[in-house]
C-alpha cells in the first residue's frame, strides 16, 4: 500500500495519511484510494488549501462533477460553496439572509441530490476558512444502520420505495423554494435498500429529502422512514468531522448520510468547496 489509514469510527470512515492532493497522486495510487472509498464510504485527507483546479482534477478521478443547484450562492457552476460570506462583497451575510436561510436545510441528515433521479454517487468538500469553534460535519454509514436491522425489519425495507423531493426537505425548516427552482428539483423515487456495485454491501438510502413511500399512506410511509433514521442517527453512530483549514472529506453519498452543525456565523467566517459527483444506475435487491 502507498497510504496508511487511520480509524475514523468503529464502523465507517478512514484518514488517508500520507496523500498530498495538492501533488500529482499516480494511477496505482489513485486506484488504492478509490478502492478504500468504496470499502470506508468515507475518507479525511490533510493537506493544503487545494484552489479550484486541483478539487476539480480529484473529483473527476470518482466520475462525473454535477453542475450545482441554482439555490446556492455558485448555482450553475461546477461548485457549490456552503458559506456564510457573501461571495460578492466578502461580508458575513445577516441569520436573516435568504440564502442563510436555505441553508438551514443542510443541518438536516441527508444524502446529496437525492431528489435527482441519478442522485449522487460522492461529494468532496475542501474546508478553506473554518471557525474556532462549531461547524463539524456529522456521517453516519447507512451500511451500518442496514446491518444493525433485525431480519424482520429488512424483510419489511426489502421492495420499498421512497419519493425524495428537494422542496420536502427545506419545508421541513420553513424554506420554500421558487416556482423555477422546484422544476429544477422535482423529486425522485429510489429503492429503501441500495447495494454497492463494487463489493455487494447493502445500505438503506434515506435521509431528510425522502418525503413518503410509494405505495403506503404518506403517514404511514414518513413514520416508518423516521423510525429507520432515528435508528441509523444514534449518537454511537455518528461521526463528528471538526474541520481544520485545508481538510478535504469525501463520502458515499449512496451509503452515507451527513449534516452541518452550528457555529457563530455571526461572527466567524466559514467557507466549504463542494463539488458533487454524478450518480449511477442504481442496484437494488
Amino acid at each position: 500500500m502507498m497510504f496508511d489509514y487511520r480509524l475514523l469510527h468503529p464502523r465507517f470512515g478512514v484518514e488517508v495519511v500520507g496523500a498530498d492532493l495538492s501533488r500529482t497522486i499516480d494511477e496505482s495510487g489513485c486506484a488504492e484510494i478509490l478502492e478504500a472509498f468504496e470499502t470506508h464510504s468515507v475518507l479525511l485527507f490533510r493537506g493544503p488549501i487545494l484552489d479550484d483546479e486541483q478539487q476539480l482534477a480529484f473529483s473527476r478521478w470518482f466520475g462525473e462533477v454535477q453542475v450545482s443547484f441554482s439555490g446556492n450562492q455558485s448555482g450553475a457552476t461546477l461548485f457549490s460553496r456552503q458559506s456564510n460570506i457573501d461571495m460578492e462583497t466578502d461580508t458575513l451575510m445577516p441569520p436573516d439572509h435568504r440564502q442563510m436561510k436555505y441553508q438551514e436545510g443542510n443541518r438536516l441528515w441527508h444524502s446529496d441530490s437525492s431528489y435527482r433521479p441519478l442522485g449522487s454517487k460522492c461529494s468532496i468538500l475542501s474546508a478553506h476558512e473554518t471557525p474556532p469553534s462549531g461547524g463539524d460535519t456529522a456521517f453516519v454509514s447507512l451500511r451500518a444502520a442496514w446491518d444493525g436491522l433485525s431480519d424482520d425489519m429488512k424483510r419489511r425495507c426489502e421492495g420499498l420505495s421512497a419519493m425524495h423531493a428537494l422542496s420536502y426537505s427545506r419545508h421541513l425548516t420553513g424554506f420554500s423554494l421558487t416556482p423555477e427552482q422546484e422544476a429544477e428539483a422535482p423529486s425522485a423515487l429510489h429503492p429503501l435498500v441500495r447495494v454497492n456495485p463494487v463489493n455487494g454491501r447493502k445500505n438503506l438510502f434515506i435521509g431528510s429529502h425522502a418525503s413518503h413511500i410509494d405505495g403506503l399512506p404518506v403517514d404511514e410511509g414518513r413514520r416508518f422512514l423516521g423510525d429507520l433514521l432515528d435508528r441509523a442517527t444514534e449518537p454511537a453512530a455518528v461521526y463528528a468531522h471538526a474541520w481544520r483549514d485545508g481538510d478535504v472529506v469525501v463520502w458515499d453519498n449512496r451509503a452515507v448520510l451527513h449534516r452541518a452543525t452550528p457555529f457563530d456565523a455571526t461572527r466567524h467566517r466559514r467557507l466549504m468547496q463542494r463539488t458533487t459527483i454524478v450518480g449511477e444506475a442504481v442496484l437494488t435487491l
